[in-house]
């Protein structure tokens, strides 16, 4: 065979879902030629072949991967003036949020005795706890949202609502200087929400977009690894970013369902028993820390951050480290996202379900 049927060879077992990590030992008709191949070579055709594949793959499902997202929303937030927030002095206040929103505002707030609520709580804090004020925290303004600041307005407290829809249901219930605004993607997809709760971060922290973005760009993108030999990811981070956690847990259970583990815990809390059962298709990838103790020794990935970073830059570097994962595998998410979105207003309907409507066990009296 010439050195050009063999690349060829390659490419079309590459496209079959060969990978070196996993096919050790191949029983491709032409495997035992391709070690005539240079490194350099082996690793010019591997990347040509799959940077071809995921054009065809954009063709065929146009959502763009969440690492793009990223970028793409830090450019936006660098385009414009974030909101300057005021929420004013309480003394105990109540943050209202659901899904990622809800450690959003956990940031916000997490100097204040502040009580944290989602849609199933809120009713039980006004009836039991005393606030003197509220913040509603929702990307659209609509599903519970304007449900939601209505029971919070018929119980008089002063409402400020975090939001990227001026005009929205929630939004139009509230004097316009209670309703603090920041932009978002109009094409991103479903359940992404990063420019969304990004940009409210970013007008919290005052951290620079521009800075992470060429951080990503130029630190943190040259480390990264293929990740495609792996089938199980750990995230470990500093602990003043333990009210991110839940959010990039829910990123790995959108993007990857049941298909991908993703786990993510800080440096304390993996001492607790985290790491008994080991495998060698978990990497462990630790955020501003250098992981010399979990995880096998050739399955750890160190991400550096730079002096300073603040949650927006911490969420922006995972994401597009996730993002990055989301590529080596197949778009599941992208497959499915059309489907759960004519879906999800179905599912919202459930938000008025009466107690009385669940399944509840009564023991039979004897």
């Amino acid at each position: 065979m010439t050195k050009e049927e063999i690349k060829n060879a390659l490419r079309a077992a590459i496209k079959k879902g060969y990978h070196p990590c996993y096919d050790l030992e191949s029983e491709e008709e032409h495997a035992v030629h391709w070690m005539a191949l240079t490194m350099q070579e082996f690793q010019q055709v591997w990347h040509e072949t799959k940077r071809e594949m995921e054009d065809e793959k954009k063709k065929e499902h146009p959502f763009k991967d969440l690492d793009e997202i990223v970028l793409e929303a830090l450019k936006l937030h660098s385009s414009y003036d974030l909101p300057i927030l005021d929420f004013g002095t309480r003394s105990r206040r109540l943050v209202v949020a659901s899904g990622n929103a809800l450690p959003t505002g956990r940031i916000f707030f997490k100097e204040e005795d502040a009580i944290f609520a989602n849609e199933d709580q809120y009713k039980s804090v006004l009836q039991n706890i005393q606030t003197d004020g509220a913040v509603v925290i929702s990307a659209s303004g609509s599903k519970h949202a304007p449900i939601i600041i209505q029971d919070l307005l018929d119980a008089g407290l002063d409402i400020y609502l975090l939001t990227c829809a001026a005009d929205s249901p929630a939004a139009v219930l509230l004097p316009k200087d209670h309703v603090y605004v920041t932009k978002q993607i109009k094409d991103e997809p479903i359940t992404y929400n990063t420019s969304t709760y990004l940009g409210m971060i970013l007008a919290k922290t005052k951290e620079d977009p521009q800075k992470i973005m060429h951080f990503i760009i130029n630190v943190v993108e040259p480390r990264l690894i293929n990740m495609a030999c792996f089938d199980a990811f750990y995230l470990m981070i500093r602990s003043e970013f333990n009210e991110l956690r839940e959010m990039f847990v829910t990123k790995f259970d959108e993007l990857f369902g049941p298909k991908v583990t993703g786990r993510c815990y800080t440096l304390d809390q993996t001492l607790h028993a985290k790491t008994v059962v080991t495998s060698e298709s978990e990497l462990f990838i630790s955020f501003g820390l250098k992981n010399e103790l979990f995880g096998h020794e050739n399955s750890r990935l160190n991400i550096p951050l730079f002096d300073g970073a603040g949650p927006a830059a911490m969420i922006a570097i995972t994401y597009y480290v996730i993002g990055k994962i989301q590529k080596h595998f197949e778009p599941w998410f992208k497959t499915s996202a059309e489907a759960y979105k004519k879906l999800q207003p179905e599912l919202f309907k459930i938000v008025g379900k009466k107690v009385q409507d669940f399944i509840v066990y009564k023991p039979q009296s004897s």
